[in-house]
């Protein structure tokens, strides 16, 4: 696959959640590609201090519990001090755990919430006073195909990620005056190593390709090319929409 290249990108500050593994992990390539100063938020160390010997030069590893407001605030903050205001943030980190809804309680709905959605909303505010400072920036969501088709054991995530495309719509109308771009990227059933493991069986993975209109798997570059598109210059004057990566999955 031929990559871009986006010339406004290079020596901007990114920053990627959840970017030590899966959809992530190849999200962080991409803007080091685009010789980007890419640092990356994660729990998961082993995985992404690999993934920072691999890619060498252009890329830093940060653990951050981003379920921790206050410890979401001063990594942020960390960052800033010694980086510059963020250029691009993509919330990128979930966890799309399965779950009975009859078996859900308050504690279980508050932790999913907290994981799958809170934290993009102050991610947001706390590069939003940089990036107005910058001239502007790019704030890129992750979003889900999930909700759009119903899959089932799935309720919670479901939620966030439906939430997720109207923040970006809010988002969108309260920053653009700031220049600043708020976007969400949907992607549809991508395969990933955690995904083929755990849900994409062979019948599963027939049952995708039936659905889809273009058939043949989605891969997370095929998500990060779309990421980098609206990170960059040439996306100038998108904002505030939901931009589909799924060959068409209904």
């Amino acid at each position: 696959m031929t990559h871009a290249v986006y010339p406004s990108l290079a020596g901007k500050t990114v920053v990627i959640t959840g970017g030590g593994s899966g959809i992530g992990e190849v999200i962080v390539e991409g803007f080091v590609r685009q010789k980007a100063r890419v640092i990356f938020l994660d729990i998961a160390e082993g995985d992404s201090r690999a993934l920072v010997e691999r890619v060498g030069d252009g890329v830093r590893f940060v653990k951050c519990d981003l379920t921790n407001v206050a410890a979401l605030r001063e990594t942020f903050a960390a960052i800033e001090r010694e980086a510059g205001p963020i250029s691009v943030l993509v919330n990128n980190a979930a966890n799309d755990d399965r779950h009975k809804f009859e078996d859900v309680t308050p504690e279980y709905w508050e932790n999913r919430v907290a994981v799958n959605l809170r934290h993009l909303f102050f991610a947001a505010q706390a590069v939003a006073s940089g990036m107005k400072k910058a001239g502007g920036g790019s704030i890129i969501n992750l979003g889900s195909v999930s909700w759009h088709l119903s899959l089932p054991d799935l309720s919670i995530y479901e939620t966030a990620k439906a939430g997720i495309e109207g923040m970006t719509r809010a988002l969108a109308r309260d920053l653009g005056t700031s220049n600043i771009r708020v976007n969400c990227v949907v992607p549809g059933a991508i395969r990933t190593p955690r995904q083929m493991k755990l849900w994409h069986t062979p019948e599963e993975e027939a049952k995708i390709l039936e659905q889809q209109c273009l058939k043949q798997r989605v891969d997370p570059i095929h998500v990060t090319a779309m990421i980098l598109f609206l990170a960059s210059a040439d996306a100038a004057m998108c904002t505030a929409h939901s931009y589909w990566v799924d060959g068409g999955y209904r």
